[in-house]
């Protein structure tokens, strides 16, 4: 993506389609990808120059009317914002975690904006909406008064809109809590790698990766 960045958050399909219809039709922009997610909401997300960022927001506020429920404008994003956004995961060396989570997704950018660039972080995650009811959630990593710091500059910058947030920073994350996280964060796939044990007993199962065996399973 090219230097400016908005994504707008609909309650409603329909009015959702039609603000990006209305976004593409007003201004040459660089990207436009929009789609659903949970709960029922629709998201759309330009890249673009500045300006051509801004005219395209203002024709999806006016398509979308009331059902625009958040947007965020990033005239100057954090490239690792933009990667993240496009599912990027990365592992830092740091001892510490820090954990910020909104009620929309355009929070949740907003956020991890203002964190990456508050602080001397690494964006280990960016969660966005699908399998969250509709949620996000950014993931700091680092040391901890940088981590603190980051988490410092991301609710600040959120607060003014009135979302709720929950934030948290982990001073020294557990090797295997670490371990879970950078695996697939959903939990069904952790829970998959549980064993069934065998009838009549046998060697106990082997414990999911980063972790011990769960309660009854066998093992010690």
């Amino acid at each position: 993506m090219r230097p400016a960045i908005a994504l707008l958050e609909f309650d409603s399909i329909a009015r959702g389609i039609a603000a990006g219809d209305a976004m593409v039709k007003r201004s040459p922009l660089g990207v436009i990808r929009a789609g659903t997610v949970h709960p029922g909401k629709y998201l759309v997300l330009i890249g673009g120059l500045t300006a051509d960022v801004e005219e395209a927001m203002g024709a999806g506020r006016e398509a979308g009317g009331a059902s625009l429920v958040d947007v965020v404008f990033l005239p100057d994003v954090h490239p690792d914002v933009v990667a993240s956004i496009g599912g990027v995961r990365r592992e830092d060396g740091g001892e510490s975690l820090g954990v910020v989570e909104t009620r929309t997704a355009a929070a949740v950018i907003d956020a991890a904006d203002a964190g990456v660039k508050g602080a001397r972080v690494t964006l280990r995650e960016l969660r966005l909406a699908d399998d969250l009811g509709g949620k996000g959630y950014v993931l700091f990593g680092g040391e901890v008064a940088e981590v603190e710091a980051a988490v410092e500059h991301a609710v600040a910058r959120i607060a003014p809109s009135g979302h709720e947030t929950a934030h948290v920073v982990i001073a020294r994350l557990h090797d295997e809590m670490r371990a879970n996280l950078t695996a697939d964060p959903g939990f069904a796939s952790r829970a998959r790698g549980v064993e069934k044990p065998e009838e009549g007993g046998g060697e106990p199962p082997s414990p999911p990766p980063g972790g011990r065996p769960l309660p009854g399973s066998g093992g010690r």
